[in-house]
């Protein structure tokens, strides 16, 4: 009953059911558009397989997701571009074995090895009294803290913003060999594809659980963000929304993908797949759980 009454959310201020049939007037020839069925608590793969479907295509089956149980859109995210990853570099190794690329042409120290679009890099430097540390770390998908009432760029702003580490949070430096004040700065170095995963869950102490926090997070469908990265040719991106996982529910979570196809927004809830009105979008902005963007260059 949550779940139906989630989702009529969107479809009450949406064209949506049979006045929005797809017919060849409305998309190319022979474009069709399919559902996944539900193998019981399976809405989290099939969300994220079918936001992914319109950035990368790759399926793996993996015990952990072979089950009725109900799992979260992140992690099975997280999973799918690692395996990925995995394919990616076993292939760069064979390459590197063959001494040349697929092209043909031979191997050398340009060739980057780094994952291709999905990956960006996020640097967590910290600076100490006498030294400065810095860390670089692929990154799945870029997690940020929201905040009620606020925007993505907000919250994008506050997580380069530079913290001090004082009192009992101060810094272990190495090089001191003693917790020492500091200045911890995240950088991002920005991906073709960004994936911005929102922490919606909060740990309440009191309640001994995680509890969805129902904030009004603003994504706009177009992000213009500047890389925090100094080593970069590309001071900046702007981005397009390509697709969106939300989470609906609080007790009985569900998850269905908005996503982008020829200039159309498609809603995804497993099997059924009907047409959305953008509006409908920026209207339910707080059901917004992992957003994809895509770079224009």
């Amino acid at each position: 009953m949550e779940k139906l009454m989630t989702v009529s959310k969107f479809t009450s201020i949406c064209t949506m059911g049979a006045s929005a049939s797809f017919g060849p007037e409305q998309f190319p020839v022979n474009e069709h558009y399919f559902g996944l069925v539900s193998l019981g608590n399976t809405c989290y793969c099939n969300s994220v397989l079918q936001a992914l479907y319109f950035v990368v295509h790759f399926v793996k089956k993996n015990e952990l997701f072979d089950n009725c149980m109900q799992q979260d859109a992140r992690g099975f995210l997280n999973y799918l571009l690692n395996a990925i990853a995995d394919i990616l570099q076993e292939e760069r190794k064979q390459e590197e074995q063959n001494g040349c690329l697929p092209n043909g042409n031979i191997n050398n120290e340009n060739n980057d090895s780094t994952l291709d679009p999905t990956w960006g890099t996020l640097t967590s430097e910290t600076r100490c009294l006498t030294c400065e540390t810095s860390k670089d770390e692929d990154f799945l998908d870029l997690s940020v803290n929201v905040e009620q009432n606020t925007s993505i760029t907000h919250c994008l702003r506050a997580f380069s913003n530079t913290k001090t580490l004082c009192s009992e949070y101060k810094y272990y430096c190495e090089e001191c060999h003693g917790k020492q004040e500091a200045h911890k700065q995240m950088k991002v170095k920005l991906p073709m594809i960004l994936a911005l995963y929102l922490k919606k869950f909060k740990y309440m102490d009191q309640l001994h659980r995680y509890t969805k926090l129902s904030y009004q997070v603003v994504f706009p469908l177009k992000l213009h963000l500047f890389n925090t990265s100094g080593d970069t040719t590309n001071p900046d991106r702007m981005y397009d929304l390509v697709a969106v996982v939300v989470h609906c529910g609080r007790l009985i979570c569900h998850y269905i993908a908005i996503v982008k196809s020829h200039d159309f927004w498609l809603l995804f809830d497993d099997d059924i797949v009907e047409k959305i009105d953008v509006q409908a979008i920026e209207e339910n902005s707080e059901s917004g759980y992992i957003l994809f963007y895509q770079s224009r260059a």
